[in-house]
């Protein structure tokens, strides 16, 4: 990979960390009477949790998130950063912000992480899998560990859109038109799918048991 290359992803990565920190640190105060050490765990295992799944699936050990102390200080920076400023969340639209900081978590993750599994010399269809896991696992293990149906499971338009966005990138690295507009393109397009299912309530269809 190039240093360009490389620069990019680390910028991409890093931004995705804080911002699903935020939202797992939002939704940890929200969730539960949860203290500091429990508000920065929660926005660690958020922002960091995809990664590291990830990173286990594709044999690539120690995970990216152990061997660079950037992530593990911004993870838990963003943590440290919500529980300070809780005062402030009350005052704004909690649950909108941290709808809005998990869709830009998802749209970060599945271009980074497509392009992870990509560099690893995986397909363009095992690339777009292993984006798509790493867009929503953190957000799974923050849902199981306050203790609710993981998101990923609940709304349609949640893994759909770190598909579509997952996909894109595969698309443009297995055909060499990857670069930095591309990716933008591409967490975009996660972006704006997840917040049009959110505001316009799309789902898709669900399973009813019967009574």
């Amino acid at each position: 990979m190039l240093d360009t290359d490389r620069t990019l992803q680390i910028v991409l990565e890093l931004s995705g960390t804080f911002v699903f920190g935020l939202n797992g640190a939002l939704t940890a105060m929200e969730a539960e009477n949860l203290d500091l050490v429990g508000v920065v765990v929660l926005a660690v295992l958020t922002a960091l949790g995809g990664g590291i799944v990830r990173d286990v699936l594709i044999g690539f050990l120690p995970p990216s998130a152990l061997r660079d102390w950037r992530y593990l200080t911004v993870a838990g920076g963003a943590g440290v950063i919500a529980f300070v400023a809780r005062r402030l969340w009350v005052r704004v639209r909690v649950r909108r912000l941290m709808t809005v900081f998990d869709a830009a978590g998802l749209a970060l993750f599945c271009v980074t992480g497509t392009t992870v599994a990509f560099v690893a010399h995986l397909g363009p269809f095992q690339s777009a899998v292993l984006g798509t896991i790493t867009a929503v696992g953190g957000g799974t293990i923050r849902d199981v560990v306050i203790r609710r149906v993981p998101t990923v499971l609940s709304s349609g338009l949640y893994a759909v859109p770190a598909a579509c966005g997952a996909a894109l990138t595969a698309l443009a690295l297995d055909f060499h038109f990857y670069d930095g507009y591309l990716a933008v393109t591409a967490a975009l397009l996660c972006f704006a799918i997840r917040m049009i299912g959110v505001t316009f309530n799309l789902n898709l269809p669900t399973s009813h048991p019967h009574s």
